[in-house]
């Protein structure tokens, strides 16, 4: 049944009660703008060395880079609706500076410093260990199972947990995950949403393009569940990494809190535009052709080689995302984070080819992150660690 719960009273009161910056030109439309002290000339490399100085024209400056952007990202939101086609509104959108300033943002909404908690479920992604930690936010973990269901919740414990704790403010779960690659069972995930826990339900999202038919987003439970919030991002299935844009999905309560706290002007004109133009239904398509491609490489040509070499153990999970988690063995079987550093370094210093270790993490021993790149990167990887399993067994 749709689940609401009074989003103010588990806020934090002074965020409920602030009152949060605002733009003239959110009251009133201009055509001469003398409200924010900007530069009415344009950038300055593009304008003309006469005296006076004449400004940039449209034709050289298109984007406006002079002027303050769109606080609330308006287009950019309009087209995230259409791709999520499941009766959404802006008011449901925050749009943030990549995914990391969302969880950033989500915790200093609800979590009051040195008082309240969030819960996760290593292995998982470390920023939102991370942004408690800055936050002054007291951290509870629940580990995912390895054993029967690996990398699945350890759901009862979960549920338990977040109803017997009213300090939990937060729960983040990631699916696909990060470093798994596993999406989690969603009828785990909307057990917690239909559980008697009165916080935030975070599910990171940020892998979901990447995910075949069986595990589609949760988007369409934001209308149902007003405590559910979700992560997407342009960085990962888009390719625009480096523009940092990202969104939190949730229900207009939350994301007007959200919108409360946030810098006015969080997301530049450069990222808006690019993610405007990334989200056209042209792009939309090209990113489905890119993600079959990655999917296609990594099941039809990295995974079957590394199966195939002895000194690896295993790749672990179930192949959700644009990566995957391949543990490492000495020749015997053994598994070895020592041989597993041996190996990442060996790749990195001689080889310049850069993974991340993940060993230190819960059931990840012995493991190392590989992200799925382009089938000539593939190769060139796959020939290198060759040779690094060679020099090592010779050790």
């Amino acid at each position: 049944m749709p689940k609401n719960i009074d989003i103010n009273s588990i806020a934090r009161p002074n965020v409920v009660k602030l009152m949060p910056y605002r733009s003239t030109r959110e009251d009133y439309s201009g055509e001469v703008f003398l409200d924010s002290n900007e530069s009415s000339f344009g950038p300055a490399n593009l304008v003309s060395n006469s005296s006076p100085p004449i400004p940039a024209s449209q034709e050289l400056n298109p984007l406006q880079t002079n002027r303050y952007p769109d606080p609330y990202c308006s287009k950019v939101k309009e087209r995230l609706i259409a791709k999520l086609d499941c009766g959404l509104s802006t008011d449901n959108i925050f749009v943030s500076s990549g995914g990391d300033e969302a969880i950033d943002n989500l915790t200093r909404v609800f979590c009051r410093p040195g008082v309240d908690k969030c819960l996760i479920c290593p292995p998982t992604f470390e920023m939102y260990e991370m942004a408690c930690m800055i936050n002054e936010i007291e951290v509870l973990k629940i580990d995912l199972e390895t054993s029967n269901r690996p990398f699945q919740l350890q759901i009862d414990k979960v549920i338990q947990t977040l109803e017997n704790d009213p300090l939990i403010k937060i729960v983040w779960l990631t699916t696909p995950g990060n470093p798994t690659g596993v999406s989690l069972n969603q009828k785990d995930l909307l057990a917690v949403l239909e559980s008697d826990y009165k916080g935030i339900v975070g599910i990171d999202e940020a892998y979901i393009d990447f995910v075949g038919d069986g595990h589609q987003s949760m988007a369409k439970y934001v209308s149902k569940y007003n405590n559910l919030l979700l992560i997407q991002t342009m960085s990962k299935s888009f390719g625009l990494a480096g523009a940092r844009v990202g969104f939190a999905i949730s229900s207009p309560e939350v994301i007007k809190l959200m919108n409360s706290i946030k810098p006015p002007f969080n997301v530049s004109v450069l990222a808006q535009n690019a993610a405007f133009e990334a989200l056209s239904p042209d792009s939309i398509k090209s990113m489905r052709r890119i993600v079959s491609e990655i999917n296609q490489t990594r099941d039809e040509i990295l995974v079957p080689a590394l199966e195939k070499m002895p000194n690896v153990k295993a790749v672990l999970g179930s192949g959700d995302t644009n990566f995957i988690l391949v543990q490492f063995c000495l020749s015997d079987g053994t598994v070895s984070n020592d041989f597993t550093k041996k190996v990442y370094e060996i790749l990195a210093t001689e080889s310049k080819i850069l993974l991340r270790n993940r060993a230190h993490m819960p059931g990840c021993n012995g493991s190392l992150r590989i992200g799925v790149g382009t089938r000539d990167e593939m190769y060139r990887f796959l020939e290198a660690l060759e040779k690094a399993f060679e020099k090592l067994n010779k050790e």
